[in-house]
């Protein structure tokens, strides 16, 4: 890549970096502490902060950290509307594009490793939606519920269905659609393609062929119960901050649903539940940190798939110059 005037007493090269990590590890701040740093500007890399109106349940960075840091990504989309991995894939490629154009340094950070996957290695060619197909599943799954057709799944698709949740509905969904239509299951197509691609094939994608070479640094906490202990905290903090308050107005509009893709995101569900009155307040509670405990593992099972150049653990007493020693270096721009 050329060097590019960074607008200081010298020049560097405009890098972009994947800064990526389970919910309530501290992505956010490390990832403000170097922007800072390193002259950087910060690409979301989160499914639930695209989604305007949707600022305290999704720890969206806000006006403050905006200002001393450029932020991109954020606010895409009314609850209302759906986004998708490709779409962010081709939007992060142009911000990306963006930043490097003004010399700067691109962290894109985030927990959405579905997101990451796309921009890195892009989607693959799988069969669009069908409506009616879909709809037959969500009658079936209201009957039946989620977690038996997650095993319905486990039958047809053990290894997709041994990497997701037995509530993960939007998925599960996904995987019985496609071997519903396709007779064969997702993860078979998924290596067929990918197997295509490493030989020099033409496999398609939902977002297209293109990848993004991008260096991951992976935050990985070892003490998993001090994980738990700080998803627990940030709730609270949430839950003191007026997330309740926010959820309340998306259910005011009278346009929403708990089904929506941006109302299935960890603690808006369990809030929709619980505004409802099916749960009481300690339930909610309980569910929605269990809930973001559950996402918290899937994070980091993802993480070990992606075979990340650096592993930190956000929580180690050198962490934050480990972090940014890994980044500094990729992007040429060691002091």
């Amino acid at each position: 890549m050329p060097a590019v005037d960074s607008g200081g007493p010298g020049r560097t090269e405009a890098r972009a970096v994947l800064l990526l990590g389970p919910t309530a590890c501290g992505k956010s701040a490390y990832a403000m502490a170097l922007a800072e740093r390193l002259g950087a500007e910060i690409v979301s890399v989160d499914s639930a902060q695209v989604y305007r109106g949707m600022d305290i349940g999704t720890a969206k960075p806000d006006a403050a950290q905006r200002a001393r840091v450029p932020h991109h990504l954020l606010d895409l989309r009314d609850p209302a509307e759906a986004y998708s991995a490709a779409e962010f894939a081709v939007d992060a490629r142009r911000a990306i594009d963006a930043i490097r154009a003004r010399g700067r340094v691109a962290l894109l950070v985030g927990g959405t490793m579905l997101y990451a996957k796309a921009l890195r290695e892009g989607l693959a060619q799988l069969p669009s939606a069908d409506p009616a197909l879909r709809a037959a599943l969500d009658a079936e799954a209201g009957e039946l519920g989620w977690p038996a057709m997650h095993a319905r799944l486990a039958q047809v698709d053990p290894e997709t269905a041994a990497r997701l949740a037995p509530n993960d509905a939007q998925r599960i969904q996904r995987a019985l659609e496609i071997h519903a239509l396709t007779g064969r299951p997702m993860a078979q197509l998924l290596a067929s393609q990918r197997a295509d691609a490493v030989a020099g094939g033409s496999a398609g994608s939902e977002g297209g062929t293109e990848t993004t070479a991008l260096p991951v640094l992976a935050l990985v906490p070892q003490d998993r119960a001090a994980l738990h202990r700080r998803i627990e905290l940030r709730f609270d903090q949430m839950l003191a901050a007026g997330f309740l308050d926010e959820v309340r107005a998306l259910v005011a509009r009278g346009d929403l649903h708990p089904d929506l893709p941006s109302q299935r995101s960890v603690g808006y569900r369990q809030a929709w539940a619980y505004l409802a009155g099916t749960t009481d307040a300690k339930a909610f509670r309980e569910a929605a940190i269990a809930a973001t405990r559950r996402l918290a593992k899937r994070q980091l099972t993802w993480l070990r798939s992606m075979s990340p150049e650096t592993v930190v653990d956000p929580l180690a007493a050198d962490a934050a110059h480990r972090v940014e020693e890994a980044i500094a270096r990729w992007c040429c721009m060691m002091p």
